[in-house]
């Protein structure tokens, strides 16, 4: 049974930095493509970026590229975010996602989740 779960979560002042953590079990996900998603109160769920977990490839939403960046530790099934130069609108929960590799990562479609971790930032 697959699992995902995110850590790392907090209350940052705008400016700072927070890295989320993704720890994936219960299967391999070499074929796979792990993705972070946001959701903030009141809006639909919106897609952060992506990583291909064969080669490490990235990409990114264009609201983040440039100051998250996303990586992987393959032999500990780790999944990072790592979040620079937070602005008040980053503030979310942010949801670990997997799903088989597709050509184009932006087209990855996701089967699991985890269960989200709260990221508040404070102007």
């Amino acid at each position: 049974q697959v699992q995902l779960v995110e850590s790392g979560g907090g209350l940052v002042q705008a400016g700072g930095s927070l890295r989320l953590s993704c720890a994936a079990s219960g299967r391999t996900f070499r074929s796979y493509a792990m993705g972070w998603f946001r959701q903030a109160p009141g809006k639909e769920r919106e897609f952060v970026g992506a990583i291909r977990w064969t080669g490490g490839s990235t990409y990114y939403a264009d609201s983040v590229k440039g100051r998250f960046t996303i990586s992987r530790d393959s032999a500990k099934k780790m999944v990072y975010l790592q979040m620079n130069s937070l602005k008040p609108e980053d503030t979310a929960v942010y949801y670990c996602a997997a799903g088989r590799d597709s050509y184009y990562l932006r087209t990855v479609e996701y089967d699991y989740w985890g269960q989200g971790t709260q990221v508040t930032v404070s102007s």
